[in-house]
């Protein structure tokens, strides 16, 4: 099978596999990789918030795209690339177009609030240094950087020819239509793995998330049922994968996809600090969820 041309379709967002000293393990990304792409994985977005991205050092963070690179002639690649500085999100940019990889991604620069004219120059930035278009990612809950579409910088940036499209990590799908209205041609992909058959109803071309780790299959159903026409079976088990998403958002996110990945034969360690790892109680019950809910077949 040859691998896509474009990003659709469901996408992991990897998490980063940490070894017994918690330092980053490269092998050990490139064996979820695998497992996943014997799953039916084609794409994979490489070092975001799932990759606990502003944890890592900037050699780190590289660490990981130069692993996921050996898998370029066999899948489609998106490289997160964003950070506060435009200089570290240019180099980052540069390191993975010279990876190979087929696409970059970026957050909007935060803490400072900074403004439109500077989000935009970021991103101008960002694409000249890659050579290539630049995915926004845009994820107000962690960033606090919404964008406003009624503001006309922003409207010239969801417009401009080195945008490619929106990674949509928001609650408020209306705005993934509006930004779809504002400029049809771009690539949207929905962020939040819960809203998955929402953001495909109003136009996404895929879904990019962080269960897709450990339960592919399941959301790989959802969106070929969704694709049939089989909305209301698509349904049934976007209940079941919230289910499982209200199971381990009770115990802090991240730590519990490893837990998971870990329990499941598919060592990457356990998350970075401040993160805390979830207890075996906490699994426990997380098990229990997973045993009534997933569907990985």
């Amino acid at each position: 099978m040859s691998k896509p041309t474009s990003l659709m379709g469901v996408v992991p967002a990897s998490v980063t596999p940490f070894d017994g000293q918690g330092k980053v393990d490269a092998q050990a990304l490139l064996r979820l990789l695998r497992w996943n792409m014997a799953q039916g994985a084609e794409s994979f977005f490489i070092g975001g918030s799932s990759a606990e991205c502003f944890l890592l050092t900037y050699g780190e963070r590289v660490q990981m795209f130069m692993a996921a690179a050996e898998l370029k002639d066999e899948v489609f690649l998106t490289a997160h690339v964003g950070a506060i500085g435009t200089d570290e999100a240019v180099g980052f940019a540069r390191e993975a177009a010279a990876l190979g990889f087929d696409a970059i991604a970026a957050t909007p620069p935060f803490y400072y609030g900074f403004g439109s004219r500077e989000v935009y120059a970021y991103y101008a930035d960002i694409a000249q240094a890659a050579g290539m278009p630049v995915l926004i990612y845009n994820f107000p809950g962690n960033t606090h950087r919404p964008f406003n579409l009624s503001d006309p910088v922003t409207q010239k940036l969801f417009k401009s020819d080195f945008i490619m499209g929106v990674k949509h990590t928001n609650q408020e799908v209306y705005q993934l239509e509006r930004i779809r209205a504002l400029n049809p041609s771009l690539t949207l992909m929905n962020g939040f793995d819960e809203t998955m058959v929402a953001g495909l109803a109003l136009g996404a071309a895929g879904n990019i998330g962080s269960t897709f780790n450990f339960m592919y299959p399941h959301y790989k159903r959802i969106y070929d049922l969704f694709q049939a026409g089989r909305t209301d079976e698509a349904r049934v088990l976007q209940v079941k994968a919230n289910n499982i998403m209200d199971a381990l958002c009770a115990v802090g996110l991240i730590p519990a996809i490893k837990w998971v990945l870990n329990d499941m034969g598919v060592p990457v360690g356990g998350p970075r600090r401040p993160f805390i790892p979830i207890t075996d109680e906490q699994g426990r019950q997380l098990k229990a969820v997973l045993e009534e809910n997933l569907v990985n077949r």
